[in-house]
């Protein structure tokens, strides 16, 4: 058996520790801030919060937007993911829909907003095509259809990755027994998989509740809590007490989420040996699903597209000549160039600094005796629960008046507690899966532990780090209400600066930031890919990897 060793205590304390500063700590003095009225410590900011009219409509709004957008994204991830894994639709169109579906991914989700604006609004694409508005995209409609492209990529690659470890044969043993079709449906695809899509609507819904850019670019006069909040701390009137405690009571859907999550756990299915099995072709079924998916991914595909229509005229919607133009103009702009740096700074070192973060926590955990290693486990839940929004007014709060207020060190430090969920459960389903007898032989052949992780370890789950890399990355890019409260005039990022643009009107200039930030994140997660590809030389090496890449809440 393996003996703890005082490397493993040394590399453990740095890890409690910073969970314990940067997490526990922050949360706990915004939970003491969100008590005090004056000098007297009392629930009457509670009391308040919820008598005021305008904060209880704004939570009713985003309970019930966040509800309908979280029941259609995750009605059309399943039927995503069954025509990628049940359906004999071409190669191409699978891949298409894997890649389409998720570009949403790519961009902060401000930038929806404004997609939204130039595709249905008055003077949209769509609109001159029609010759008039088909509905108005300010409000319920425009949050709705926002939240849906925000949360489909996530919730499509959570169920793709649970539904390509279903078993096939049953489809096959349950065409023999002349099963009706809906009692075959419900037995082999949809009963295996109802953990996964209850853990995809309460994603999609929290996800939803908690988002701030989508709302402050088409909320329009829907008042959602994430807005209500934004006001209470940035707009005319600062209220800290207020604020703090409608953070507070942001927290309450995301832990009846998590809750409701650990109690469909006992719905998963494990299956001993999944095989692989020829599906039964069904033309009819197949041509349905392949118009579907193309509708699907020309949506995506058509909404986005705007970005790289606007940018390139001399002037929408009256003149679609082509120019760069806008493109010089923004490049020529001051401090961009700066503004630009600034967020590949962040987001290289929260990936770097996150990737060690997460596969250190993971490591402990899974390949040592240490006493206290599940706390981990506790740690990786409490960040999966707390938005983006509120982790970062925790920061504001408890850093305020220190030497860390508005460094990098502060974003980089929220950055990889707020996405640190993901990138630690892809280490530790990959840890899980290796032999592990390697660290007790090693210490028989007396070589040391940090030996082992680094010649044995690290190589079997390179691909894994390449991919935790990719999205702590992706992710720093296009974040907006993680670091809202955070960045400074010296710490401006580019998601935060179209947040900037938004007042001067400026959605030309946002289109081209958004472009870079697209084209940026392409590039790594490409790279990545391509790097991670050579060490995939088995089938069953290639399963595991997508196994790993697991999204939050999985």
């Amino acid at each position: 058996m393996l003996k703890t060793n005082k490397m493993m205590k040394l590399i453990f304390l740095p890890i409690v520790f910073f969970f314990i500063f940067f997490l526990v700590v922050p949360l706990l003095y915004m939970f003491w801030r969100s008590l005090k009225k004056g000098n007297a410590i009392t629930i009457q900011n509670y009391v308040e919060a919820l008598q005021n009219v305008e904060i209880r409509d704004a939570f009713l709004n985003s309970f019930h937007v966040s509800l309908v957008a979280a029941l259609i994204t995750t009605v059309l991830a399943f039927l995503l993911a069954y025509a990628v894994h049940f359906t004999m639709m071409h190669r191409f169109t699978k891949k298409l829909v894997q890649v389409g579906i998720t570009l949403p991914m790519l961009l902060p989700t401000i930038t929806y907003g404004f997609v939204l604006i130039y595709t249905f609004g008055n003077q949209g694409i769509i609109t001159k095509i029609f010759g008039q508005p088909l509905f108005t995209i300010y409000g319920f409609n425009g949050l709705l259809i926002g939240y849906v492209f925000y949360t489909l990529p996530v919730a499509f690659i959570l169920m793709q990755n649970s539904m390509q470890y279903i078993d096939k044969r049953f489809l096959l043993v349950s065409v023999l027994m002349h099963d009706r079709p809906l009692r075959r449906f419900y037995h082999t695809v949809f009963r295996p998989m109802l953990g996964t899509i209850g853990g995809a609507f309460i994603l999609s819904f929290i996800l939803s509740f908690t988002d701030y850019g989508i709302p402050a670019s088409v909320g329009g006069g829907y008042k959602v809590i994430a807005t209500e909040l934004y006001q209470a701390m940035l707009g005319a009137i600062v209220h800290f007490e207020r604020g703090a405690a409608i953070s507070i009571l942001m927290l309450v859907p995301a832990v009846l989420g998590v809750v409701m999550l650990t109690i469909l756990e006992r719905f998963n299915f494990q299956y001993k040996q999944v095989s692989k099995s020829d599906l039964i072709v069904h033309r009819f079924r197949d041509l349905m699903f392949t118009v579907f998916s193309f509708v699907c991914v020309g949506a995506v595909f058509i909404m986005f597209l705007t970005i790289f229509i606007v940018p390139f005229t001399k002037g929408y919607p009256y003149d679609f000549g082509f120019t760069l133009e806008h493109v010089k103009n923004v490049l020529a702009e001051q401090g961009l160039k700066t503004v630009y740096m600034n967020s590949l700074i962040v987001a290289v070192l929260t990936a770097v600094l996150g990737v060690v973060v997460a596969f250190v926590s993971a490591l402990l955990n899974v390949r040592t005796p240490l006493k206290g290693r599940k706390s981990i486990d506790l740690a990786s839940m409490i960040t999966n629960t707390v938005p983006g929004m509120v982790l970062g007014l925790s920061y504001l709060f408890f850093f305020n008046g220190s030497t860390l207020k508005g460094t990098f060190l502060i974003i980089i430090a929220c950055n990889i507690v707020h996405f640190f969920t993901t990138p630690y459960l892809m280490a530790k389903n990959s840890l899980q899966k290796m032999d592990p007898t390697w660290e007790v032989t090693a210490e028989l052949l007396k070589d040391s532990w940090l030996k082992t992780v680094i010649r044995i370890i690290l190589p079997n789950i390179r691909p894994t780090i390449y991919q935790m890399f990719s999205y702590y990355f992706l992710n720093a890019m296009v974040t907006v209400s993680g670091v809202i409260f955070l960045v400074t005039t010296k710490t401006m990022l580019v998601s935060t600066r179209i947040k900037e643009l938004q007042h001067f009107a400026k959605y030309t200039d946002i289109f081209v930031l958004s472009i870079f930030i697209l084209c940026t994140n392409l590039i790594v997660k490409l790279g990545c890919d391509y790097i991670a590809m050579p060490k995939e030389k088995t089938k069953e090496h290639k399963d595991e990897k997508i196994n790993s890449n697991d999204v939050r809440y999985s």
